[in-house]
């Protein structure tokens, strides 16, 4: 008897973004395919296939691909091919993984646009010479790899003009210049500031974009989409209405004129969506994309074409299936809108009329992604959106009203944030800083179980020197009682230290030429350890002064301290005790230290990740032999605290020699880092414990000259305390600094930034990889 035939593959290359929107367009992209009888396969990146579940569950496999290497995805999938499993059709809906589609579909000989051509049109400047060659009306632009550069390019052109990335979306990045007094800011807010950037001429027009699916090769425009973006300097889009109120001929002319140039591009598969303006001198094409548009076109489309499926309809066309569709359809006879929230900046402390707006029947979506106690960014990009409204109605006007009506009937009630500027605006050399000191219990997100106890709450305290009434420094962390963290004893330990550090006079304090503005605040903070001040109070008082000389500086802490930069920090995945392990191809720390270790330990086997275990000191010597068979077989990457007696120590290592051992609880001073890196060869190194970012620092500089594994830990502290600590992430071989997702709102993710814009502690940046492939693709 003959195997049954394998179903048809759709291979979705890129998967969705972690945008609550991109993850919607991957999802209707794959039960589109399911309703067509194929299977689905979705490839991504390992940390993104893990915090886009909705995506993975949507599809019958996932696999971790990287897609900011075409061509290993393209080997890949070709391999696969050979060994028997080839797909139907490659397709894409993120911007990032369209040269990888077009390179897979290429390798296997599957329907899809010409690699070179993708190639063309993600390279913004590339683009704009092939489509000035085939003469369309193009805005002059440079390549640029300095200031200099785009200042010569100032002087050469008519302005006023737009610095963007070369490869970039969601508007990051994106600024208008007037003039040179301009290009440092603009050039300040590039996501990659040593990467080329452009700059072009700025078009003086109506924005507007083109939406539509290739049939047999050719385009089809299923409708033009009006925008509507914030003033400049930046270009973030607030609205879209669909289709836009043209005049007939002049919608066809834009229809004409986008096929033409899409045409002219050798673009022939999948869906397009191509930027344009109407200028008093006609047509300006701006950026063309194989893929559908952001704002949740893709939502507004079938509203206004009942019946149809974007992505159905190019997987039929690929699949030689029949498409009913016109080479120039009429215009849509009913409209749609979207519109975004832009609340002002600041911390929420109310939010009303949510309720009534997502129920509203004319609404298609509606999402809102702040409430009491977020803060809500500068809306600088189309990742700093919040929420937005999708709603159906008759004609354009209509739609756009409603959508605008519906926005703005929800009102947020926000604090301000008090500004980040350099102290030397309110600084004054015969002025002490106040200290105030505020403590608030705080309930935890959830639970968090480890082998001795369950912690729910947390001790809030904030660390403030003020003058002029404005916040000069600041530190922040939480205490907890089952640590031996007494939050009330902490903030009065802290207030004391902090008022005789902003009493002392000194001449770094006071900005003499060549001062080590960090020397005299580490003695002093060394001579309160002598004095024994705990460790908890020392790091707040550090934290609130290291700030307020950042700030002074004018740089980040990190820098002020001379540190690598840290760079992306990478997360583990922390499993408490009673919680199923994940399956999804991170780091994995795992606790231990209970009863059911081995029955923990067993279920481990075959991960494929690496393991970190912890167990807490919770292993005596019969324990150690009895779980060394599977912890030899298991073989992971960390094994930290395995054993209540040091004297075990050497023969763990012994017996695991790929595994790095590392010593936790107790390793508070530098004696202690010197004994946990003689003794097991690694160390972790939490903040909280050693009073600050000054001595953690001498303990792993130490650790990396003698060759030493290095983790750096904390515990349930908040986002600021958790940044804090993360500015010595580059010194480190691992990162357990997730701490703040029981404390905070904060969505858990694999990995986050910095934000080192404004002097002082950095924030957590949740924003994508600023490389090919991570950043938001729609």
């Amino acid at each position: 008897m003959s195997a049954a035939p394998h179903p048809r593959e759709l291979l979705l290359i890129g998967g969705g973004g972690e945008m609550t929107l991109s993850v919607d367009v991957a999802v209707q992209a794959l039960e589109q395919a399911r309703a067509r009888g194929l299977r689905t396969h979705v490839t991504n990146r390992a940390d993104t296939l893990a915090a886009t579940p909705a995506v993975t569950a949507a599809a019958d496999t996932a696999t971790a691909v990287d897609f900011a290497r075409p061509g290993d995805t393209a080997d890949w999938a070709a391999g696969r091919a050979a060994d028997g499993e080839r797909p139907a059709l490659v397709f894409g809906v993120r911007e990032m993984a369209q040269e990888a589609v077009a390179a897979t579909a290429h390798a296997l000989g599957l329907p899809g646009n010409p690699p070179a051509a993708v190639c063309r049109i993600r390279t913004k400047d590339a683009c704009r010479a092939a489509l000035a060659a085939a003469g369309f009306r193009q805005p002059a632009v440079r390549v640029c790899r300095d200031a200099s550069e785009a200042r010569a390019f100032l002087a050469a052109t008519a302005g006023p003009w737009v610095v963007k990335p070369r490869d970039g979306a969601d508007s990051a990045g994106v600024r208008k210049v007037t003039g040179p007094d301009d290009l440092p800011a603009a050039l300040a807010q590039l996501p990659d500031r040593e990467a080329p950037f452009l700059v072009e001429e700025f078009v003086d027009g109506g924005e507007f974009s083109v939406e539509g699916v290739f049939v047999g090769g050719s385009p089809r425009v299923l409708a033009v989409t009006a925008k509507e973006k914030l003033p400049p300097p930046y270009f973030v889009e607030i609205g879209h209405v669909l289709p836009a109120d043209l005049p007939e001929e002049t919608r066809r002319s834009v229809e004409e004129t986008v096929t033409a140039a899409l045409t002219a591009l050798e673009l022939r598969f999948g869906l397009f969506h191509v930027e344009l303006w109407l200028t008093a001198e006609g047509i300006v094409l701006g950026e063309v994309h194989v893929r559908i548009g952001g704002g949740w076109i893709h939502r507004m489309l079938p509203h206004v074409r009942p019946g149809l499926e974007l992505y159905g309809t190019v997987y039929d066309d690929a699949l030689g299936l029949p498409v009913d569709l016109p080479a120039r359809l009429p215009a849509p006879e009913r409209a749609a809108a979207a519109r975004y929230f832009a609340p002002p900046e600041g911390r929420v402390t109310a939010v009303s009329g949510w309720d009534a707006v997502r129920t509203h029947p004319a609404v298609l979506h509606a999402e809102l992604r702040v409430g009491p106690g977020d803060v809500v960014p500068g809306f600088r990009s189309g990742g700093d959106r919040v929420g937005a409204v999708v709603v159906g109605a008759a004609t354009p006007a209509e739609a756009r009203e409603l959508a605008r009506e519906l926005v703005a009937s929800v009102r947020f009630t926000v604090e301000p944030m008090e500004p980040v500027e350099p102290v030397d605006a309110v600084d004054t050399s015969d002025e002490v800083p106040e200290v105030r000191v505020d403590l608030e219990p705080r309930p935890l997100t959830s639970s968090f179980r480890i082998s001795h106890m369950t912690i729910e709450t947390v001790d809030h305290l904030r660390l403030r020197l003020l003058q002029g009434g404005r916040t000069v420094g600041e530190g922040e962390i939480t205490a907890d009682s089952g640590y031996g963290q007494d939050g009330p004893a902490i903030a009065a330990e802290a207030e004391a230290l902090a008022r005789t550090l902003a009493a002392a006079r000194d001449d770094a304090h006071h900005g003499a030429d060549g001062a080590d503005p960090v020397a005299p605040l580490r003695a002093a903070l060394e001579k309160a350890a002598a004095d024994g001040v705990g460790a908890p109070a020392r790091m707040l008082v550090e934290m609130a002064f290291l700030d307020r000389a950042a700030r002074r500086a004018g740089v980040p802490v990190w820098r002020l301290l001379g540190l690598p930069e840290p760079g992306r920090v990478r997360l583990l995945h922390t499993v408490p005790i009673g919680e199923d392990i994940p399956l999804d191809g991170r780091p994995l720390k795992i606790k231990l230290g209970g009863a059911d270790d081995e029955q923990i330990l067993r279920s481990l086997l075959g991960v494929p990740a690496p393991l970190i275990l912890d167990a807490n000191r919770g292993w005596d010597r019969q324990d150690w032999e009895r779980l060394r068979p599977l912890l030899a077989e298991l073989s992971p990457a960390v094994l930290e605290d395995p054993v209540r007696d040091p004297a075990l120590l050497p023969a763990i290592r012994a017996a695991l020699p790929g595994t790095a051992v590392v010593l936790d609880e107790g390793i508070a001073t530098a004696g202690d880092a010197a004994f946990a890196v003689g003794t097991a060869g690694g160390l972790n190194v939490k903040l909280m414990r050693f009073g600050g970012i000054l001595p953690a620092l001498d303990a792993l500089t130490d650790a990396t000259e003698k060759g030493a594994a290095r983790m750096l830990g904390c515990f349930l502290e908040p986002p600021r305390a958790i940044a804090y600590a993360a500015q010595l992430a580059g010194l480190c071989d691992w990162s357990d600094l997730d701490g703040h997702f029981w404390v905070s709102d904060d969505r858990p993710v694999p990995s986050y930034g910095l934000d080192s814009d404004a002097p002082g502690i950095p924030r957590i940046a949740y924003t994508p990889e600023p490389a090919r492939g991570e950043a938001p693709a729609i």
